[in-house]
């Protein structure tokens, strides 16, 4: 690969530019894959920390928002607990409120109702978990609202109050709202409207008549494939799985599919910068390359030196961007924006990114095969 390093050495300027622009290039891939990662924990983390293998929802709700637009009963738990490979299952509610701390601070909130004793129970990383029925555990991010273990969340137009006492292990959010997990009972009461003002008590709980719920949460054994459509069939409900219900979070899979339709046209970008600099890059240098035909290097021997030339340029300028753009992303981690650096989009973004690179190189270097020698002994003239 002598020549390839000699003209890298020789074209400084004009490779440092072209490296410039794949290293911006990979800069707003960086960027880009955070704020698509920040913005599904933002949306869905609540969802993707539960254990739960998927969630059936009442038959011929529409897929987005069926969170909160299905009612489900525990008839319709009970088909789905007797269908093969079903480990447990587990009636489950979901509301998004407003309310206000005892100091007037303003909080949005995802209500999910779970039962206390089911797999849904949060893992609780300060305070500790629900014991009370106007008892709730809520999302670590919550405290940047302004909500602390001890604090009485009264909830708008039903001046219902529910106390903070513990936050969960992880961020845990919803259509981008903390969520706060709570007694199944107790949101049954607030979703049937005859919660009174004030802190739920056990006896009005236990006086309610009101047994439905928004989603059917089921838990698969181990290495079980679940039949769906059976299960369907026997609740009168249409199952998503975990992954799938996602796109029940509002706004998610608006969100996912702009950044996504953003990031492939960045990779299409780079392949084109990438391929038309070298085209030029090829036609300028067409009598060195017809010289060296002429002396006996092969077709190949060429490809393959500038092939290794282009990488060399995209692994290097490649780095740098990710290097700049992992700078960036842990300054805007600490910001209100929705941001979150993880290595697996990161490393699959930077993967990408000097693949297509190459593959507009390759593309541009095989004129390099129709170089005629002759050039080099002015048979062209």
């Amino acid at each position: 690969m002598f020549l390839a390093l000699r003209e890298l050495r020789f074209a400084r300027a004009r490779f440092g530019l072209m490296g410039g622009v794949i290293a911006l290039i990979a800069v707003l891939m960086v960027l880009l894959s955070g704020l698509s990662s920040g913005l599904v924990n933002d949306g869905v983390s609540g969802l993707k920390s539960m254990p739960a293998t998927a969630f059936a929802f009442n038959e011929g709700t529409k897929t987005d928002n069926a969170f909160s637009r299905s009612v489900v009963d525990p008839s319709q738990a009970e088909a789905w607990s007797t269908q093969p490979g079903v480990e447990d299952v587990t009636l489950m509610g979901s509301t998004i409120v407003n309310g206000a701390t005892e100091d007037g601070t303003q909080v949005d909130l995802s209500l999910f109702g779970v039962e206390t004793d089911s797999f849904l129970v949060p893992a609780v990383g300060e305070g500790r978990g629900i014991e009370a029925v106007n008892e709730i555990v809520v999302s670590p991010t919550a405290a940047d609202a302004g909500v602390n273990i001890g604090s009485t969340v009264t909830l708008d137009r039903l001046d219902v109050e529910l106390t903070v006492v513990g936050f969960t292990e992880g961020q845990a959010t919803f259509g981008h709202v903390d969520m706060a997990y709570l007694p199944l009972e107790t949101w049954q009461l607030i979703a049937s409207g005859q919660s009174q003002p004030g802190a739920p008590t056990e006896a009005q709980t236990g006086a309610l008549e009101f047994d439905t719920a928004s989603a059917v949460a089921i838990k698969a054994e181990d290495g079980a494939d679940l039949d769906f459509a059976a299960g369907d069939s026997a609740a009168g409900t249409v199952t998503s799985t975990l992954e799938e219900s996602f796109g029940a979070s509002p706004g998610y899979t608006a969100e996912t599919m702009t950044l996504e339709m953003i990031q492939v046209f960045l990779y299409a970008i780079c392949a084109l910068v990438v391929g038309a600099f070298f085209t030029v890059w090829t036609i300028q240098r067409k009598h060195e390359l017809a010289v060296l035909r002429a002396v006996g290097a092969s077709t190949g021997y060429l490809l393959r030196d500038g092939i290794f030339q282009a990488v060399v340029i995209l692994v290097l300028s490649t780095a740098v961007g990710v290097a700049a753009g992992l700078g960036m992303g842990a300054w805007l981690s600490g910001s209100a924006m929705p941001f979150a650096l993880e290595a697996g989009p990161i490393s699959t973004a930077t993967a990408v990114t000097i693949l297509m690179g190459v593959l507009g190189a390759a593309i541009a270097i095989v004129r390099i095969s129709r170089v005629d020698p002759l050039a080099a002994l002015g048979g062209q003239r």
